[in-house]
C-alpha cells in the first residue's frame, strides 16, 4: 500500500480504491484519450473533498473531478486521484418552487432533478442528450447546453451559486458581485478590462476558454458564472444552487424535411424569430431507419410549447408554414415525440460508425459558429474533410450553430494520427474564420485546448494561464486541461491496443473479425448507466440493480480494453485469465439488451461468452457450467431413461434438493424446475398419423425448454399453426455418421447402417457459459441434421425467444466459416412472424382481455416484437408489455450468488407490471426463464402467446401431424 493510499484512507470517510478494477474503469471518458489514475476516491461530503485535496497536495498528486464520465474532450481522466461524485454526493438537497431554484450535489444525475422538478411544473433548462446519466457537476464543469439552449441557454445561465473547494483547501461560496472570488482575481480582471470587453466572440455557444467576461462590472462580476466551463481546473464543486424554468404545459414537435443538410442549416437561423424551444438538425446517414420521418435527406427537429396542445400545435404549424420544406410532420402525442427524439439522441452513438461500418471518432465534436453562418461553414467543413480524405456526418444544435460530428480518423497508425493533427489545426482556423468557438458544448479538454491561441491569440491564453494560477497556484486540479495543455495527439486511448487481430472464436462480422475493434465500439456515451427503465429498454439490468460502473456495459468494455492493452500499459495484466474481468462479467445477464439499446451496438453477451471460453480453456469450470451449460444432455438422459417422475419426486425432497443444488452450483433459494413426464416430441409421435397436406409447410423447432420443461407451449403452437392452415413438421433426427457412398445417392446397406438419431439444438446453454468448442460441435451436428431443410423454402419456427435469437445471431457468428449457418439463421421465424407472413388472412380468436408481462429481452434485442404486437392487437389483447429483463436469464438467475441480483432485476419492471395489472389480465411470457421467474418469485403463471390463442380455439380437433423424412418418430430420448 502506497503512502498516498494510506494517507487517503486515514483522512477520508468515503471509499478509497486503488485496486485494478476501480482504476481501469476510469481510464477513459467518452473521448479519444486515456490516462491511468493512481486511485479513485468516492467522497461522502465536502469535508472528504477537502481532505483528499490536502493529502494530494502534500504529495504532489493531481486530482480530477468526475461525474458521469461522458466528457468528449478528455477532461474526465487523469493520472492522479479521480474523485467519483456519483456514489455518495449525488443528492437533490432541496427544491424551492416559489423561487424556482434547486440545491444539488455534483453527482446528481440530471434526469433525477428533472423528475423531482416536474410536479411543480418546473425543469432545469439545459438537457444534453446524455441527460439520463450526466451529472450536474459535470454539466457545470463543461458548461453543458443540450437541445433546448435556444430557449433556456447554457448551464452557466442557470447557475446561481456554487460551493467550491480550491486546490489549497479554501472553501468559497461563489456568486455575483465578486462573491467568493479568490484573492487576486479581481485585481487581475481590473487590469485587463479592455481585453475582456473585446477579446471574446459574441456567440451563445462560446464554451472555449475561461468565461472571464462574466467578471466584467457591466455583467455583474458573476464569479459563479465565470467558474462554469472551467473543467475542474479552478476548484471542485461540492454543491450548487441552480435556477429552474417553467416547463410548457404542452409541446409539439415539428419535423421538417429538406433535400440535404445544407438546406436544413440555411433554414435554421430563419426559424429563431418564432421562439422555438429547439432547432435540432441531422442528416439521413445517421438514421438507422427513416420510418416515421417526413420525406427528405436531412431534418430539423423544431419543438414548440404552449399552455395547451392546440396552442403548441398552432405554433409548430406556423413554423412549418414559414419554413421552405420538402415535407413536414407535426406530432403532439408525447409517445410519438419521445420516439422521434430517440432518433436524434442516439445520433451521438450512431455517428461513431460510418454507413459502411468503419469507425469514426470525436475530437471535433462540437464546434459552434453564428447560426446565420452555419450553412456556409458546413460547406467549407465538407470541403476540408474532402481535402484530407476524411468522412463525417454533422448533426446537432443547428439553431445555435453548434455542430456535432464524428470523423473517420485513423488513430491507430502514425500516419493517421499525423493527419488527425493537421486536420485539427486547419479546422480550428476555419472555425475562427467563421467567427466561431472551438467548443460549443463539451469543453476544450485535451482535444482543443492546444489550439486556443488560434481562437483567442497568445495574450488572452496567457491571461487564462494567470487566472488558473490565481485559483490553483499548485496546478493540482486537472493539469494539462484548458491551459498549459497536453498535445492533442498524445495519450490516445488506441495506442495501447494490439495491432494484430486477437485469436477469437466468434466471427465479429461487423468488426472485420477483430475483437479489439469490437471492444473499441464502446466510446463511453454511457447509455448503459441509466438507473431506471425507459419504456421498452433493456440495457443494462445489472447496473440498474447495483449502481456499480463495473456492472455496466461501458465498465465491462473498459476492463476488456485494459485486458487487451496488457503489456502495452494496460491496467489488467493477466489477459484472458484476469479475475477482474471475470468478476465484472459475472453479473452480466447476457440479456443482449446492449446489442439493440447501445447506440453503437456493443454486444457484451457475445464478449462475455468469448472471454469465458478463453478464461476456462484447459481448466475446471464452475459447477453451474456443467449442470446448466450441459442442460440439454442431462434432460435427454432423463427422458431416455424414463426418469422424469423419479427426478421430480427427488427434487421435492428438501435434503436431496439441497445437495443437488450445492453440487450443481445452483442458488439455494431456487426451486429445481419439474421435468415433463411426456416430452413434446413424444406427444407429437403419438398424435393421429393423418397428414395435413394443404397449406405452407413450417418446421417447428423443438428447443430444449419446449421439449423437456414446457411441452404445453409446443402443443399449443401446433394447434394454432394448423388452425391457421399451415402444415407443421419437425426437424429431421437422422444424420449420416460417415460420408455418403459414391455420389451420395447409393442405397447400399452400409449407408443405411451408418446413420444415427440425434436432435437439433441451438447451442444456447453452451454459448452462454462460454463453452464455445462444445457449442460449435452441437451446431455443426444441427446443420448436418437440417441439411434437407436448408434445400427447401420451408421456414423454421422457434417458440423460445432465446433459442431463436441464438440461431439468428450466435449461430452465424460462431460458425462464420460455414455458409449453412447463415442459411439456417435466415430461415428462423418467431411464432408471431410465422403467422403474419405465412397465414396473413387468418384471423386469431378474439379474447378481448388486457395483457401484462414483459417482452423477452432477446426478442427485444435481436428478434423484434412488431409482429407480436400486431398479433395481440388482432386477438383483441390490449395493453403494453413492460421492458427490462426478468432477471433469470437462462442459467444466470439459477447460479449460486446471483439470486439477489436476479430478483432485483425482476422487481425493476416485470413484477411491478404484473402486480399493477387489471383484473382478468393475461400474463404473457414467451420465454421459459420469464415464466419460471414469475412462478418462483410471484407465484404467478405466465403463458406463451401460443397457449393463450390455443385455449381460445376451443376443443382440440385432433389434426394429424406431418413429419420431415424420419423426423416424426418423435422419441427425443434417442441419440
Amino acid at each position: 500500500m502506497t503512502d498516498l493510499e494510506v494517507g487517503l484512507r486515514k483522512a477520508v470517510r468515503g471509499d478509497v480504491r486503488f485496486d485494478v478494477t476501480s482504476r481501469a474503469l476510469v481510464t477513459m471518458d467518452a473521448s479519444n484519450y486515456r490516462r491511468v489514475p493512481l486511485g479513485v476516491v468516492a467522497p461522502r461530503d465536502a469535508d472528504d473533498v477537502a481532505a483528499v485535496l490536502e493529502v494530494c497536495r502534500a504529495q504532489g498528486v493531481p486530482v480530477v473531478a468526475r461525474g458521469g464520465g461522458t466528457s468528449i474532450a478528455g477532461q474526465a481522466t487523469g493520472t492522479g486521484v479521480v474523485l467519483d461524485f456519483t456514489r455518495y454526493m449525488n443528492r437533490l438537497v432541496s427544491i424551492d418552487a416559489e423561487a424556482r431554484t434547486a440545491v444539488v450535489q455534483p453527482g446528481l444525475v440530471l434526469d433525477r432533478l428533472q423528475g423531482a422538478a416536474a410536479p411543480y411544473g418546473l425543469r432545469f433548462g439545459p438537457d444534453p442528450s446524455t441527460h439520463s446519466r450526466c451529472t450536474l457537476g459535470g454539466m457545470i464543469g463543461n458548461n453543458s447546453c443540450g437541445s433546448h439552449s435556444v430557449a433556456w441557454g447554457t448551464t452557466a445561465d442557470s447557475v446561481r451559486e456554487l460551493d467550491v473547494v480550491t486546490g489549497r483547501g479554501e472553501r468559497l461560496r461563489l456568486g455575483q458581485g465578486w462573491r467568493g472570488a479568490p484573492a487576486g482575481l479581481r485585481e487581475l480582471v481590473d487590469g485587463e478590462l479592455e481585453r475582456l470587453r473585446t477579446g471574446f466572440p459574441e456567440l451563445a455557444r462560446r464554451i472555449s476558454g475561461y468565461a472571464l467576461d462574466a467578471l466584467l462590472p457591466e455583467k455583474g462580476a458573476d464569479v459563479a458564472r465565470a467558474f462554469c466551463g472551467s473543467e475542474g481546473t479552478l476548484g471542485v464543486v461540492t454543491e450548487a444552487v441552480v435556477g429552474l424554468v417553467e416547463a410548457p404545459r404542452a409541446r409539439a414537435l415539428a419535423v421538417l424535411g429538406y433535400p440535404e443538410e445544407g438546406a436544413a442549416a440555411e433554414a435554421a437561423a430563419g426559424l429563431l424569430p418564432h421562439r422555438p424551444l429547439t432547432v435540432e438538425g441531422m442528416a439521413a446517414d445517421l438514421v438507422r431507419s427513416a420510418a416515421g420521418l417526413p420525406r427528405g435527406g436531412a431534418w430539423l427537429f423544431v419543438e414548440t410549447g404552449g399552455e395547451s396542445e392546440d396552442e403548441a400545435r398552432a405554433r409548430a404549424e406556423a413554423i412549418v408554414r414559414a419554413a421552405d420544406v420538402l415535407d413536414a410532420l407535426v406530432v403532439t402525442d408525447p409517445a410519438g415525440q419521445r420516439a422521434l427524439w430517440r432518433i436524434r439522441e442516439d445520433a451521438s452513438g450512431t455517428a461513431t460508425r460510418m454507413p459502411d461500418g468503419s469507425e469514426a471518432w470525436p475530437g471535433w465534436e462540437d464546434c459552434a459558429v453564428p447560426p446565420a453562418r452555419l450553412g456556409a461553414y458546413l460547406r467549407d467543413f465538407r470541403g476540408l474533410l474532402a481535402e484530407h480524405g476524411l468522412r463525417g456526418t454533422p448533426y446537432g444544435h443547428f439553431g445555435d450553430g453548434c455542430i456535432h460530428v464524428r470523423i473517420d480518423f485513423d488513430l491507430l497508425t502514425q500516419a493517421g494520427v499525423a493527419r488527425f493533427r493537421r486536420f485539427s489545426e486547419e479546422l480550428a482556423d476555419l472555425v475562427v474564420a467563421h467567427g466561431g468557438s472551438l467548443s460549443g458544448e463539451h469543453g476544450d479538454g485535451q482535444a482543443r485546448a492546444e489550439l486556443l491561441p488560434r481562437m483567442y491569440g497568445a495574450d488572452m491564453v496567457r491571461l487564462f494561464e494567470r487566472t488558473k494560477s490565481v485559483w490553483d497556484p499548485d496546478d493540482l486540479l486537472n493539469p494539462g486541461m484548458l491551459v498549459r495543455p497536453a498535445p492533442l495527439d498524445a495519450n490516445l486511448r488506441f495506442a495501447v491496443l494490439p495491432r494484430q487481430p486477437v485469436d477469437v472464436a466468434f466471427g465479429y462480422p461487423s468488426d472485420g473479425g477483430d475483437f479489439s475493434a469490437a471492444v473499441r465500439r464502446c466510446v463511453g456515451v454511457a447509455k448503459c448507466r441509466t438507473t431506471s427503465g425507459s419504456g421498452a429498454a433493456v440495457m443494462c439490468p445489472s447496473f440498474r440493480v447495483t449502481g456499480e460502473e463495473e456492472h455496466s456495459t461501458r465498465g465491462r468494455a473498459r476492463l476488456l480494453h485494459e485486458m487487451l492493452a496488457g503489456a502495452q500499459g494496460g491496467v489488467v495484466t493477466d489477459g484472458w485469465r484476469s479475475t477482474e474481468v471475470r468478476d465484472a462479467l459475472d453479473l452480466c445477464l447476457s440479456c443482449k439488451g446492449c446489442r439493440s439499446d447501445c447506440p453503437v451496438g456493443v454486444d457484451m453477451a457475445t464478449y462475455k461468452a468469448e472471454f469465458l471460453h478463453h478464461h476456462y480453456e484447459g481448466r475446471r469450470r464452475p459447477a453451474a457450467h456443467y449442470s446448466m451449460g450441459w442442460l440439454p444432455v442431462w434432460l435427454r438422459a432423463v427422458t431416455r431413461l424414463r426418469l422424469a417422475g423419479i427426478v421430480n419426486a427427488l427434487s421435492g425432497v428438501r435434503p436431496l434438493a439441497s445437495v443437488a443444488r450445492r453440487l450443481g452450483g445452483i442458488a439455494p433459494e431456487r426451486r429445481i424446475p419439474r421435468v415433463a413426464t411426456e416430452t413434446f416430441s413424444r406427444w407429437w409421435g403419438r398424435r393421429p398419423k393423418g397428414r395435413r397436406d394443404t397449406g405452407e409447410t413450417v418446421v417447428l423447432w423443438p428447443d430444449t425448454f419446449t421439449e423437456h420443461l414446457s411441452p404445453s407451449v409446443g402443443r399449443a403452437a401446433v394447434r394454432v399453426l394448423e388452425a391457421a392452415g399451415l402444415r407443421v413438421v419437425l426437424p429431421p433426427t437422422l444424420r449420416m455418421a460417415v460420408r455418403p457412398v459414391g455420389d451420395g445417392s447409393s442405397k447400399a446397406a452400409i449407408s443405411l447402417l451408418s446413420t444415427r438419431r440425434s436432435r437439433v439444438c441451438c447451442g444456447l446453454t453452451y454459448v452462454s457459459t462460454g463453452q464455445l468448442d462444445r457449442a460449435r460441435t452441437v451446431l455443426l451436428r444441427t446443420l448436418d441434421l437440417m441439411a434437407p431443410v436448408l434445400e427447401t423454402d420451408a421456414p423454421v419456427v422457434v417458440l423460445e425467444p432465446s433459442c431463436a435469437a441464438a440461431l439468428r445471431t450466435d449461430l452465424p457468428e460462431l460458425l462464420h466459416d460455414d455458409p449453412r449457418a447463415a442459411r439456417l439463421a435466415a430461415k428462423v421465424l418467431t411464432f408471431a412472424e410465422a403467422l403474419e407472413r405465412l397465414a396473413p388472412d387468418w384471423t386469431p380468436p378474439a379474447l378481448d382481455r388486457p395483457v401484462t408481462g414483459q417482452t423477452h429481452c432477446h426478442q427485444h434485442a435481436v428478434l423484434g416484437d412488431a409482429a407480436d404486437r400486431r398479433l395481440r392487437q388482432a386477438a383483441l389483447l390490449s395493453g403494453e408489455l413492460s421492458g427490462g429483463c426478468c432477471g433469470l436469464a437462462g442459467n444466470f438467475g439459477f447460479e449460486k450468488g446471483h439470486f439477489e441480483v436476479s430478483a432485483a432485476c425482476a422487481e425493476e419492471q416485470l413484477l411491478p407490471a404484473v402486480r399493477q395489472a387489471p383484473d382478468g389480465a393475461v400474463v404473457l411470457a414467451d420465454g421459459y426463464s420469464c415464466r419460471t421467474q414469475l412462478e418462483q418469485l410471484a407465484g404467478v403463471r405466465g403463458r406463451h402467446l401460443a397457449e393463450v390463442l390455443a385455449d381460445a380455439l376451443g376443443e382440440d380437433e385432433g389434426d394429424g401431424r406431418g413429419d420431415w423424412a424420419d423426423g416424426g418418430e418423435g422419441d427425443s430420448g434417442r441419440g
